[in-house]
């Protein structure tokens, strides 16, 4: 199962996330220090936690201001829901459920007293009393006549006597629950013998009566089907360390009588044995044994052969370790950076160190803080992934934030890596692990106040600047590193024209209709009059230069500026009226025209089809501005993007394949 959204309530920081969107893979939250990025990855894990980590307490967890609600019983644990997930069922999942349950969402909801319920979303409803009552009351009255025929001279209200001691205290809303259920079944069975033979109708009707109680004993088992298909959420933070030195039989005796002393030292070590294969009661016997006598040849081999394996097994740790951090950390080969690990057992204590440059074994802790934590990342994370990561969602707390920028960004890619397998949503502060092209899976989480708590904006928004500092910082470091870099470049006049060319590039790629020159760089201005200046820096280093803007007021002026049109010639300054001939101002999306008003209804249930057929000279964005609530250009340009992940070329239409494909062709002819 995935993800997909998710509530966080009454806990700490938090009085009301609102409900939040997950991304299929990667999930990425950024925001200020103290704003409650830590208590949502905590809260989350609550929704299926491992079995060691503890439960909610309402001493601890309820937020404090409110606290006086709970001792004074104003409100009880019981009643007061705390996290809410919301899953869709991957295929694995929909193969083992009835077919009307496919589209299902699984609903998982845990309260302050730790009481987990679930339910199903968009699925058939439990049966109640008032699904069944007038089949059951026209099926009790053919009973009743039947009995009378049967027994003239007995009670002929016997089988709806029998039945009002069942139902007498139902009403409308009962739910039929298993008892209930059992009792209907074995009243319907023990009186089916006065249905009239060949009577078709109450025949069909009783059919119709045991498959309806019965239903909800299949939404039952549904749900205890997928109760044990909700993937554990395994929470990461920078606490977990690796020691580079082990005393084994210091530890083994700790694990034994559960007295570990450090949680956070002894998990990673812990981490490192299971990753190895051993417990350290084994490795400590190991260091222990004596050699045999040389006169006893069988003692003497399995001595060897226990120190063989030893050997062999922390070797293969080793280089499975190795291989791993050389992906992520990619040694530069100027420089003396390590890159080779080696686990070795030395009596009583296991050693981690790294192997330099001149084949010199140095200790763990004394290379950089960057390196201990990734080497400490990885041996913690392929341990738990021998079990739990099979079925798991990674949350990250603030990875990697001892590593060097350009090292993070390195990570940033094994962090994409990792989500492949494992849904992963995981807290930065840092510009280098947020992609430029990641905006649209990013929720800024901000607190304004104490008393609102923490939110979780939907949007890339945020009332303090800070929450949106690292995504300023990303686009910022891309924009610098893109700038002067690429000989050819395309200025566009925002971030959602970037998404919507490199979108459709990829769609049209993909089906081999055309592909956008992968050496032009994408350079979003910000604001069409913004479009001069970036031309004007990159016009002065001598570099391929073309400008697409759109044909409103605002791109009308922009490419009216003399400025723009000295530095790039009229041939390269490109307009979407050019490309878009119906429209008469048209903007980049209305190059998309029928496809964004079919996701404006997916998304927002709003049909606009009728209104653009009849104005269709009218700019797509107006008639949305107009017809849609809180429309936001962003929005629908994130939709796209998630609806293209879905979908090929193939479902877009037919003039608007057309029309990307000469946009793009005269863009690659223009900086070729």
């Amino acid at each position: 199962m995935r993800l997909i959204k998710a509530r966080i309530q009454n806990y700490r920081s938090i009085i009301d996330t609102g409900e939040f969107e997950v991304e299929d893979l990667k999930t990425i939250m950024v925001g200020p220090n103290e704003a409650g990025k830590t208590v949502i990855l905590k809260a989350l894990q609550q929704l299926s936690k491992p079995k060691e980590v503890d439960g909610f307490e309402a001493l601890r967890d309820y937020p404090r201001s409110k606290y006086n609600d709970i001792t004074s019983e104003k409100v009880l644990p019981k009643d007061i829901t705390v996290v809410t997930g919301w899953f869709r069922l991957d295929e694995d999942d929909a193969e083992i459920v009835p077919a009307e349950f496919h589209d299902c969402i699984y609903k998982l909801y845990k309260n302050l007293d730790n009481r987990v319920y679930h339910s199903l979303e968009n699925g058939p409803s439990k049966i109640r009393y008032k699904d069944i009552r007038g089949d059951l009351a026209r099926l009790m009255s053919h009973l009743d006549k039947q009995y009378g025929i049967e027994h003239p001279d007995e009670d002929t209200g016997k089988p709806s006597n029998v039945l009002r001691t069942i139902n007498q205290s139902w009403n409308d809303n009962t739910l039929i629950s298993e008892d209930k259920s059992k009792e209907l079944q074995s009243f319907l069975e023990n009186n089916f013998a006065l249905i009239e033979e060949d009577n078709n109708k109450e025949e069909e009707r009783y059919e119709k009566l045991k498959t309806l109680i019965e239903f909800n004993e299949q939404i039952d088992n549904v749900l205890s089907i997928l109760d044990k298909r909700t993937p554990v959420f395994i929470l990461f933070n920078n606490y977990f360390k690796v020691k580079p030195s082990v005393h084994l039989e210091h530890l083994a005796q700790r694990t034994e009588q559960n007295l570990l002393d450090d949680t956070y030292y002894d998990y990673g070590n812990l981490c490192l044995l299971k990753l190895l294969g051993f417990t350290a009661r084994e490795l400590s016997e190991l260091g222990k044994t004596n050699s045999p006598s040389i006169n006893d040849p069988q003692a003497l081999k399995e001595y060897k052969d226990r120190l063989d394996s030893r050997s062999y097994q922390l070797n293969a740790a080793s280089v499975r370790l190795t291989e791993e951090i050389r992906k992520v950390w990619m040694p530069n080969p100027d420089r003396p950076e390590a890159d080779r690990l080696r686990v070795i057992a030395d009596g009583q204590y296991l050693k981690v160190v790294v192997e330099d440059e001149i084949g010199v074994d140095i200790e763990l802790d004394q290379r950089s803080e960057g390196f201990q934590w990734l080497v400490s990342f990885f041996v913690v994370f392929f341990a738990e992934a021998m079990d739990r990561h099979k079925n798991a969602i990674l949350l990250l707390d603030e990875p990697g934030m001892s590593l060097h920028g350009l090292k993070q960004r390195d990570f940033r890619e094994t962090l994409t890596r990792l989500a492949e397998k494992n849904q992963t949503i995981y807290t930065t502060h840092s510009p280098f692990l947020v992609g430029p092209d990641e905006l649209d899976i990013v929720k800024v989480v901000e607190m304004k106040n104490r008393r609102d708590g923490t939110k979780v904006h939907t949007t890339i928004s945020s009332s303090d600047p800070a929450g949106l500092l690292p995504l300023q910082e990303a686009l910022g470091y891309d924009l610098a590193q893109s700038l002067f870099t690429q000989k050819k470049n395309l200025i566009l006049e925002g971030l959602t024209d970037y998404w919507y060319i490199e979108s459709v590039s990829a769609l049209l790629r993909q089906s081999s209709v055309v592909s956008l020159d992968e050496k032009i760089a994408l350079i979003p201005a910000n604001t069409a009059g913004k479009v001069v200046y970036y031309a004007t820096i990159l016009h002065a280093q001598k570099l391929k230069i073309a400008a697409l803007l759109d044909s409103d007021s605002a791109g009308d002026q922009a490419a009216q500026q003399e400025n723009l049109i000295h530095t790039l010639g009229n041939k390269n300054i490109f307009r979407t009226k050019d490309y878009c001939k119906n429209v008469s101002t048209p903007e980049i999306e209305d190059l998309l025209r029928k496809t964004l008003i079919d996701i404006v209804q997916l998304e927002y249930s709003i049909n606009c089809q009728d209104i653009a057929d009849s104005q269709p000279n009218r700019s797509i964005v107006s008639i949305f501005n107009k017809e849609v609530p809180n429309f936001s250009k962003y929005n629908l340009a994130k939709a796209f993007i998630k609806w293209c992940k879905d979908h090929d070329s193939s479902h877009l239409a037919a003039d608007e394949v057309d029309e990307w494909k000469k946009l793009i062709e005269s863009i690659n002819k223009a900086l070729k």
